[in-house]
């Protein structure tokens, strides 16, 4: 098939409504029935024919994608954009990086985002783009505003962080991988508990990159 000859996906207002209506749909029948939800099914729910489904994504992959893309959208977008904003002042690290953790941990750990990563896991092995679509899209959305801080307050001679990349990480597994690992045996980590790891593990991580608080935080 030509440049010419290649399907476009269906555009305007209507069409719209119809791709974000089966994008919801998609969204509960993935999360209801796992990733074998027919596609017959997702139509049906979001009130279009299979023919637009395909239309509009080609794939059931492709509507995986769209859905974990938009599933995290709407988790994190108030973690993303509250990150950035605590971060750039950079005058308590601390402070932060616990509000940090907090949103993280809440947007991650809702029942039906734990729900989608685990969709993601059962089936990265069959479409490894899926893998690809959430660290994108969940995660990594953070790692520009952590490392722009980072290395300025490293700049600074706040914090001795000779690996950016790998502090991140190590900031990830204190205070929100944990809760990934036991998700996936259907234990859910209490409040205390949750937030043990979040305080004290930022106190951990900021112990042993040795921050320089501002003079009065």
């Amino acid at each position: 098939m030509g440049p010419s000859e290649m399907p476009r996906v269906p555009s305007g207002d209507r069409a719209s409504r119809k791709r974000q209506a089966i994008v919801r749909a998609a969204r509960e029948a993935f999360v209801r029935d796992g990733f074998s939800a027919g596609m017959d099914t997702i139509a049906a729910e979001a009130g279009v024919s299979k023919v637009t489904v395909y239309n509009h994504f080609g794939s059931k992959e492709a509507l995986f994608q769209v859905v974990i893309g938009a599933a995290l959208e709407d988790a994190l977008a108030a973690a993303v954009e509250g990150t950035a904003a605590r971060l750039a002042s950079r005058e308590d690290l601390r402070d932060a990086l616990v509000w940090t953790a907090r949103a993280w941990v809440d947007a991650m750990t809702q029942p039906g985002m734990l729900a989608l990563r685990h969709l993601v896991v059962n089936e990265v092995r069959r479409f490894p783009d899926l893998g690809a679509a959430w660290q994108r899209n969940g995660p990594s959305r953070a790692y520009p505003a952590l490392a722009e801080a980072f290395g300025q307050l490293a700049a600074e001679g706040r914090l001795v962080m000779p690996d950016v990349e790998l502090a991140i990480v190590q900031l990830y597994a204190l205070v929100l991988y944990p809760h990934l690992v036991h998700s996936a045996y259907g234990v859910t980590l209490g409040a205390d508990l949750t937030t043990g790891l979040i305080e004290h593990g930022v106190d951990m991580f900021l112990a042993y990159y040795q921050y320089v608080p501002v003079s009065g935080h």
